[in-house]
């Protein structure tokens, strides 16, 4: 049955598949051990906001600058596109055409031109 997935071009999937199941019980499995290998008493600075390991400051509920927002949101958009870039390269291992490899550096060129209107705005200058 394995064989007969793989020659219908199954197999990409299937190891789609098994990091899928991979992602999903890792993170469960850690919890468990914690579950059962962790502390059960907690100490009174359980409820302290923390800082990096620095003594507090302040407390939790204080504003943060637009800028941080902003920043923190083309971070996640780029990151997006780098995670797409990753597929559409081993695709590329495989042997495509002309036509994707264009299509390919035209999104190059739209991410880019996005951190360059991103750069003028002054967008990465923090204030």
């Amino acid at each position: 049955m394995f064989s007969q997935m793989l020659q219908a071009g199954l197999g990409d999937f299937l190891y789609v598949f098994i990091f899928f199941l991979v992602g999903l019980l890792l993170p469960l499995t850690m919890v468990i051990i914690n579950f059962v290998l962790g502390p059960r008493v907690f100490g009174e600075k359980r409820l302290v906001t923390y800082e990096s390991g620095m003594p507090p400051i302040k407390t939790a509920w204080m504003q943060f600058g637009a800028s941080y927002y902003l920043f923190a949101l083309i971070f996640l958009a780029f990151d997006v596109d780098v995670l797409y870039l990753f597929p559409v390269l081993i695709a590329y291992q495989k042997g495509t055409g002309v036509s994707e490899l264009i299509e390919f550096f035209i999104f190059l060129f739209l991410i880019s031109l996005a951190i360059v209107y991103s750069w003028r705005k002054g967008v990465f200058k923090w204030k």
